[in-house]
């Protein structure tokens, strides 16, 4: 009420995507009359103040996920700026490793003792119940000690402590056809107690208990050892200043056809954009929310360059070898189609080089305050596999991913091969430490009508997929802990209250 700087107290909650464009629209009205109800108001009680578009992207990107915009959208008039702040909730990170063993279980075997294994379930809000974690099988022993293993909680509980969790005990049979011990149920809270007396179950088959009148267990479940700890998430790197790089680099071999003929996959149609700018702009638009400087190497390989005609495999777009950076998706898409004007359509298909490129810087920053992806659009079968692999293992090292989209319609398998999902890359008998390459071949993301927009954000989303994971990964391996994220916000002239 009567404030030209108002603090808004409502804080609204929306599910995260890194790969997906989640845009953002921000209307203020001066509201006069007493409805809340905007749309029913006589146009001069509500004086339109002004508004802002972003994505959430561009929030949490922003130091210390904190963005401040002008307010536009009234002629001529300035209208303040607005203050966009996001945190992200904070009971969806925890994770808990816990110990357990088992005392005097049934013997289900007829030959030897029981080969005991247990079962973790979830309860849904339903009243039905979801696997969450198996034990491995302890063989041949009525008292096993299973080994710790560590799970998410939400994985656990969804994040309510109080939920009940149902454990139940199993004999292990070759054929699957598990006997079953018995069964007890716990809660997260009563496990966050440790090791006590309270964490000593008795596993009980209702059956049995049904049948027999002098039955007290089939055995009891001890906890051992109950520790939790906080994961950090890829945002809390975000939020602590880690800038992420983004690198072009554009196949330019001849087997991509005449750029001058329709026929290329280069070809410049006045009226759409081609494979390698669609695919250019959707997975471009998404990452440079979180480089700040909004400035992007782009490279060219398998080209002549002029004057001399000598054949390059990691050339500047826009023909400037001591700063290759260009501002922006503008930027690369003009430096693109300027260099497609000046260089001849050449080969091999050499992958190395601009692998090699990028490696070179991610090996110069690894305290974790930036990463690097890679984005490789190709034609084709790859020239110098043995010298790609070799470069992909060593930069798995190092804080960079790796993505190709394949256009046209050429034979991927060894693209497939590199992307490592199935079967982690090796060369040289030394295997890549993480798997850090994404390939999508363009081809799955045409609809048919040819109206590309549709898949263009589908596209965006696999490929972009993976990379929080692998920067999580590549940190975690390092033993790198996110910076602490700046104070949070005071707007000028408030004092902050303490809470007693």
């Amino acid at each position: 009420d009567n404030t030209l700087n108002p603090d808004f107290v409502r804080k609204y909650i929306l599910d995260y995507f890194f790969e997906e464009k989640q845009n953002l629209r921000f209307d203020l009205y001066d509201v006069d009359s007493k409805s809340p109800d905007l749309s029913k108001h006589p146009s001069e009680l509500n004086d339109f103040l002004g508004q802002v578009f972003c994505t959430l992207g561009e929030i949490v990107g922003s130091p210390g996920s904190r963005l401040e915009k002008p307010l536009g959208g009234i002629p001529g008039k300035k209208c303040g700026s607005i203050i966009l702040s996001a945190e992200e909730l904070g009971n969806c990170r925890d994770s808990a490793t816990m110990q357990f063993c088992a005392n005097k279980l049934d013997k289900k075997d007829f030959f030897g003792k029981s080969d005991p294994f247990m079962v973790f379930y979830r309860s849904n809000e339903d009243g039905t119940f979801t696997i969450c974690h198996k034990t491995e099988v302890v063989k041949n022993t009525l008292n096993p000690v299973w080994q710790a293993f560590s799970i998410p909680v939400r994985a656990l509980c969804n994040g309510d402590y109080d939920r009940t969790i149902k454990v139940e005990v199993y004999d292990w049979d070759r054929d699957g056809s598990h006997d079953f011990i018995g069964e007890f149920t716990t809660s997260y809270r009563e496990l966050a107690r440790g090791q006590s007396q309270f964490n000593v179950y008795e596993v009980v088959n209702p059956k049995k208990k049904m049948k027999k009148k002098k039955y007290v267990n089939s055995g009891t479940v001890t906890l051992l050892s109950f520790t939790v700890e906080s994961e950090y998430t890829f945002l809390d790197y975000i939020k602590g200043g880690t800038q992420i790089h983004f690198t072009v680099a554009i196949d330019f071999t001849a087997s991509n056809g005449n750029p001058s003929q329709s026929t290329s996959l280069h070809y410049m149609n006045p009226y759409q954009m081609n494979a390698y700018a669609m695919a250019l702009k959707a997975v471009g638009e998404i990452i440079q929310d979180y480089d700040s400087d909004k400035m992007f190497p782009a490279l060219g390989f398998g080209a002549k360059l002029p004057p001399d005609g000598r054949v390059s495999h990691e050339f500047p777009l826009n023909g400037n070898v001591e700063n290759p950076y260009c501002n922006g998706m503008e930027g690369i898409l003009e430096a693109y189609h300027c260099s497609l004007k000046t260089v001849q359509l050449y080969g091999p298909t050499n992958f190395a080089p601009v692998v090699n490129h990028v490696a070179r810087y991610a090996a110069a920053v690894q305290d974790g305050s930036q990463y690097f992806v890679l984005l490789i659009i190709t034609d084709g079968v790859i020239s110098d596999m043995a010298q790609t692999k070799e470069a992909i293992v060593n930069a798995a090292k190092l804080p960079m991913s790796i993505i190709i989209v394949g256009v046209g319609q050429a034979e991927f398998d060894a693209m497939v091969e590199l992307d490592g999902d199935d079967v982690r890359i090796s060369s040289r008998g030394k295997l890549a430490e993480r798997d850090i390459v994404q390939f999508v071949p363009f081809r799955d993301y045409m609809d048919r009508t040819g109206n590309h927009v549709l898949s263009m954000a589908r596209l965006a989303k696999d490929v972009l997929a993976e990379i929080p994971d692998q920067f999580i990964s590549y940190m975690k391996s390092r033993g790198i802990k996110p910076n602490p994220a700046p104070p949070p916000y005071t707007p000028p002239g408030h004092t902050l209250h303490t809470q007693i």
